[in-house]
């Protein structure tokens, strides 16, 4: 008797302890599937925010560019007609001064930063001004930012979505749709700057799943089911949940690079978005310089220009994400590079990077060009991902502890090339990983920088190094072959 006693208790207990384990990953995987939703729709929401944030950069930059010749002519003011975001444009002409001063600051700012700028932003009453200076004539556009919204793409329906999605700017909010938030539950979070340096608004989202909305009826099958498989699979039980659980990690790690794969798809449409408005401004405002009596053909070809400059940087981002992938043989694109340039061209694009983190970066160079053979673009990609990663770690200390050194040398024929930062460094038993395909240590990393980076520099003969740096700090070392004299 004891022993079929003993086989139900422990078939009791299989059956417990195999039923709540599967109503716990049941439940992670749907909480899990929520959070994932969630990303996604705030994704797509920040995507169309910023797109329509840089879209009003191109506006002004058009307005900029097509400075009119005689100061009657208010065309600018056509543009509320054309989109229903610009409540109005103002425009100061040679001369004249704004009537208030914080668009007369504004204007100022702009002028330091060479770009636009916000101004009397009243959050609240979804209510700011964009000023842009220019030569002869700056313009203030006043943006309605419920207007601006582009609800017909809407990744959720915003009356009844349980996302709350809100903008924050300088402890000032706008909620764009209420969502619902309660005291219980679990709570999912998403902030994301827009991808608009004149417009730093922070798109913030909170979901709450409460416990009415776990997979009740399929914890209940899977409770049944289990009971009714342990009376007779008593033996097999320990297999199967083995089994079931290796069969997860590998559902799990597909996901992860599933995620992996879609961010970098998030990241070519960011990095496409801005040549593409501009190619989209440029082409609008040189179809209408076109069309006017007599046309102005000089200013027209400028704006072709422009769009055709663009249109070459697109397709020079595509094609640095297509060999991301395809891992080409770049033997065949190689061509003579200058470091000292590359370095300069890399310190050009990221110099607001620079500003916004109080870093001065050095270049330790020799007086002559050290000249490598290398591919332009993957050079180009190489240093800018270092660097980034430098000016990443770098956030981790205080600014007055933050340097960053490229050094260019020679050694034994090759080129070499040197990022060093001051920040808290890579642990020693992080360093034989990091140049694996989507291992990363920062959180929500993607594991694919430094991954392609080592890809590139192999692919053009070098290599790519990393190393602790004394006192503190990361070193990576670029190794390229010299060109021929």
């Amino acid at each position: 008797m004891r022993k079929p006693v003993r086989r139900i208790a422990v078939g009791v207990a299989i059956w417990l302890a195999v039923s709540a384990l599967g109503c716990v990953v049941l439940s992670r995987d749907e909480l899990r599937r929520l959070r994932d939703a969630f990303e996604t729709d705030a994704r797509i929401a920040h995507r169309l925010l910023s797109q329509r944030a840089v879209q009003h950069d191109a506006v002004l930059a058009t307005l900029a560019l097509l400075q009119p010749a005689n100061t009657a002519d208010r065309s600018e003011q056509r543009l509320p007609s054309l989109y229903s975001q610009i409540l109005g444009v103002q425009r100061r002409d040679p001369g004249e001064t704004w009537p208030d001063a914080p668009t007369r600051e504004a204007e100022a700012q702009s002028k330091a930063l060479q770009r636009a700028v916000l101004a009397r932003v009243d959050l609240p009453a979804a209510r700011y001004q964009l000023v842009l200076a220019s030569e002869p004539a700056s313009f203030a556009m006043q943006i309605d930012l419920h207007a601006a919204v582009p609800w017909s793409e809407w990744p959720m329906p915003p009356e009844t979505s349980k996302v709350r999605l809100a903008l924050e700017h300088q402890g000032q909010l706008l909620v764009l749709q209420p969502g619902r938030i309660g005291e219980r539950g679990w709570h999912f979070d998403f902030r994301k700057h827009l991808a608009a340096d004149s417009q730093p608004f922070d798109v913030v989202a909170t979901r709450q799943v409460g416990w009415n909305e776990l997979p009740w009826a399929e914890m209940l099958a899977w409770v049944v089911a289990v009971g009714a498989a342990v009376a007779g699979l008593v033996a097999l039980g320990r297999q199967r949940a083995g089994r079931q659980r290796a069969e997860e990690l590998l559902r799990l790690g597909q996901v992860g690079r599933l995620n992996a794969l879609g961010e970098l798809a998030a990241g070519m449409a960011h990095e496409l978005n801005q040549p593409l408005t501009a190619v989209l401004a440029n082409s609008q405002a040189a179809q209408r310089l076109l069309n006017d009596d007599p046309p102005d053909i000089e200013t027209a070809r400028n704006a072709m220009a422009q769009a055709a400059l663009q249109g070459r940087r697109a397709a020079d981002v595509v094609g640095r994400l297509r060999r991301a992938v395809e891992r080409p043989d770049l033997s065949q694109q190689l061509a003579t590079v200058a470091l000292q340039e590359a370095v300069h061209n890399a310190f050009y694009l990221l110099e607001p990077e620079f500003i916004r983190g109080a870093i001065s970066p050095s270049l330790v160079a020799p007086p002559a060009q050290v000249i490598v053979r290398a591919d332009p673009v993957a050079l180009e990609q190489v240093i800018y991902n270092l660097l980034t990663n430098a000016l990443q770690a770098l956030e981790h200390v205080p600014p007055p502890e933050r340097d960053l050194v490229v050094e260019v040398s020679t050694h034994a024929g090759s080129g070499v090339l040197t990022v060093t930062d001051t920040g808290p460094g890579v642990p020693p038993e992080v360093l034989p990983h990091l140049f694996e395909p989507f291992f990363s240590t920062r959180q929500n990393g993607l594991g694919l920088g430094l991954s392609l980076c080592e890809t590139l520099a192999q692919g053009m003969g070098g290599t790519l190094l990393a190393a602790h740096h004394q006192p503190r700090g990361a070193a990576f070392t670029l190794t390229l072959p010299l060109a021929s004299p």
